[in-house]
């Protein structure tokens, strides 16, 4: 194995996991409305929901979606209707940081379920397991899985601090509240992506 297809495979993983998709903006959202730490739970079950994706698609889930394109329909209504209820939730929030410290954040759970929905995921995990590994070569699946484990939690921490810095420097309610409408507008466009 070269340094350059674990450098390729490390740029990759990357630039899926810290590039704007819905998971991001939870992150985003989670670390201005909880913090920074009360995020980081649904940051790693967002992580290993996403590292299970990929190797459940390295190890032949990607055929049985392919077969069957009434889960690519599922997946997608499925998605959007958790991203509308996202975005619902985020529309409601007052900007009162107070109110939220004794709120429960997004948890693990909810993290990992999130990237089965989310098809920005399934596509990184296809595009990645097509890209980089040959004929379900599982060492190179397992590789793979293991290099995107630390670069998706990294970069979905860096998703909920940038959150946890916003709610520092804006901390009035109605900067908050405006910050919330925004991110419950880039969350509905992501709705709209998924209907094209």
């Amino acid at each position: 194995m070269s340094l350059s297809i674990l450098f390729s495979m490390s740029a990759f993983a990357l630039a899926a996991s810290i590039s704007p998709g819905p998971v991001n903006l939870v992150c985003l959202s989670s670390g201005l409305r909880y913090g920074w730490s009360r995020t980081l739970i649904f940051v790693t079950g967002a992580t290993l929901g996403f590292v299970l994706l990929f190797m459940g698609l390295g190890l032949g889930l990607k055929s049985l979606f392919l077969q069957w394109e009434q889960l690519e329909s599922w997946l997608r209504w499925g998605g959007i209707a958790f991203l509308l209820y996202m975005s619902y939730q985020l529309l409601r929030a007052d900007g009162n940081v107070e109110a939220h410290a004794a709120s429960k954040p997004p948890g693990f759970i909810l993290g990992a379920l999130m990237q089965w929905l989310n098809p920005k995921a399934w596509l990184a995990g296809i595009s990645g397991i097509a890209a980089y590994t040959t004929g379900g070569d599982m060492w190179l699946v397992v590789l793979f899985a293991l290099i995107y484990l630390p670069v998706c939690w990294l970069s979905l921490s860096i998703w909920a601090a940038a959150g946890s810095w916003l709610q520092q420097r804006c901390s009035s309610a109605p900067g908050l509240r405006w910050l919330n409408r925004l991110l419950a507008f880039l969350l509905l466009l992501s709705c709209g992506v998924l209907l094209m």
